[in-house]
């Protein structure tokens, strides 16, 4: 396959490209009906004005803002035709009102029919100019997927009689669906089919594996259809960073949270990222940084003061950090503003906070009431680590235990872990690992309808929490 990186670059430049030549191209209508304000003797004098050329690269930029936020380029490689359709045609419709509202209210004028014919034009150009690179560009590629030119190299995760059967498939399409398998990984518990002519390796050796090949795909075609089995399996690829695809099945647990990605030859599911569309993904992870710069840069003089309470009520240091499971099960180091006294878990075991704990402090008991003590994630956040609402992470050790109990808690690991949850608004601090597992049903079930609008909720159910003081 073509690197990435280069066939983003040709939807980038064809859009900045094309976006300033309906730019252009409008700028001449306007002046050919009428629509522009000042002495221009000419329409050649009229475009190669400061402000028209000034605009030629000022608004393609604004327009590609909204491009990447409309995540068209998220996924480069098999995207679909009507979806295409759709986002360019929003995205023609979001920068007309963009560009009406920055530079064009001025030239509003009598009839109002005028005004709305002038936007519309605006609207078409952008739309029409940009859909045709991008058609050309997505058809181009799409030819060289289905005749074999291009292709992903694909570990499939399964060594038995359907992962084989699944390759043979794939070999025996007329157009091809663009990954080239080079190996199987077995999963434990399965055993390995007969005619199978490429190398099969140890799920533990898979990081290795996908580093020395080049893996850019993994698909996962289970054999037996046991979800603690698979899940499992799928929980050890998370940490490659690496889109996971699979197989459909009648009871896979896995369709009800996450969306099919082919629809073309053989479905399959993608079970690497959650069931929110790239845009709405692209727009979360921007509301989280201007979120967390806002709440960092407001909050500090009371976060100062914390930690000067913190600093006098007890002895150690004011931030608290603790290693916790991320998204796609990478360890990453939690910050809070220390609740309880030092070194208050010097065992090897973790242990959870109880009602009345000893270890915490004065200072500490007020925090964790009205969560004060998380405001330090907000860093977190900034840094990609966290989100403001998702799955609260847990250390490896309660991780391990309850998707033991709960194979689906992996799962969670297909987003990043949040500030607050549903599972803290709704449950709250859980002491033992039965709670925990029962708090965890509703984080599955915020996984299963993430939307910005759920978000939203669950921020203004938090804020509620904080100022009710119902911490703990």
């Amino acid at each position: 396959m073509v690197n990435e990186h280069i066939q983003r670059t040709k939807y980038v430049v064809g859009d900045f490209v094309m976006s300033s030549l309906a730019w252009v191209c409008y700028n001449c209508i306007r002046y050919l009906m009428g629509a522009v304000h000042g002495t221009y003797s000419s329409l050649f004098q009229f475009i190669t004005s400061q402000n028209v050329l000034l605009g030629c690269v000022a608004f393609p930029l604004v327009m590609m803002g909204v491009y990447v936020l409309s995540g068209y380029y998220n996924e480069v490689f098999r995207k679909s035709r009507l979806q295409e359709l759709f986002i360019t045609f929003w995205s023609a419709v979001v920068n007309t009102l963009i560009i009406f509202f920055i530079a064009l209210i001025n030239d509003v004028k009598a009839p109002r029919a005028f005004n709305y014919e002038m936007l519309l034009i605006l609207c078409l150009l952008l739309f029409a100019s940009v859909y045709s690179v991008r058609c050309v560009i997505t058809s181009f590629t799409s030819s060289k997927i289905k005749s074999r030119k291009w292709s992903s190299r694909t570990l499939i995760v399964g060594c038995g009689t359907a992962a084989v059967a699944f390759v043979n498939k794939l070999n025996s399409m007329r157009d091809s669906l663009g990954y080239d398998v080079i190996g199987y990984v077995r999963i434990p518990g399965e055993s390995d089919a007969k005619h199978n002519d490429l190398p099969c390796y140890d799920i533990e050796n898979v990081e290795s594996v996908c580093r020395d090949n080049n893996v850019e795909e993994i698909i996962v075609v289970p054999t037996k259809n046991d979800s603690q089995m698979v899940l499992n399996a799928i929980n050890c690829l998370f940490p490659l960073q690496l889109p996971i695809k699979t197989t459909p099945s009648r009871n896979n647990i896995l369709l009800s949270q996450v969306r099919i990605s082919d629809m073309q030859g053989v479905p399959l599911v993608d079970i690497s990222g959650s069931n929110m569309s790239a845009g709405e993904k692209n727009i979360k992870r921007l509301l989280d940084i201007i979120l967390s710069i806002l709440a960092l840069i407001v909050l500090s003089p009371f976060m100062l003061l914390v930690a000067v309470a913190i600093k006098l009520d007890s002895k150690g240091s004011v931030i608290y950090t603790q290693e916790r499971v991320g998204y796609h099960n990478l360890p990453f180091k939690i910050l809070k503003f220390r609740s309880m006294v030092e070194n208050a878990e010097s065992g090897n075991v973790p242990q959870l906070t109880a009602d009345n704990d000893p270890r915490v402090t004065r200072v500490g008991r007020f925090m964790r009431k009205y969560r004060i003590d998380e405001l330090p994630q907000f860093w977190n956040v900034l840094v990609g680590e966290m989100s403001i609402v998702g799955p609260r992470p847990e250390r490896r050790y309660f991780v391990e235990k309850i998707q033991h109990e709960v194979p689906s808690y992996a799962l969670l690991h297909q987003v990043r872990p949040g500030i607050t949850s549903l599972g803290m608004v709704k449950y709250g601090y859980a002491q033992n690992l039965e709670e925990m597992i029962e708090r965890l049903n509703y984080d599955l079930i915020y996984l299963e309808n993430m939307s910005l609008i759920n978000d939203v909720k669950i921020m203004v159910y938090t804020i509620k929490i904080v100022i009710t003081g119902r911490g703990m």
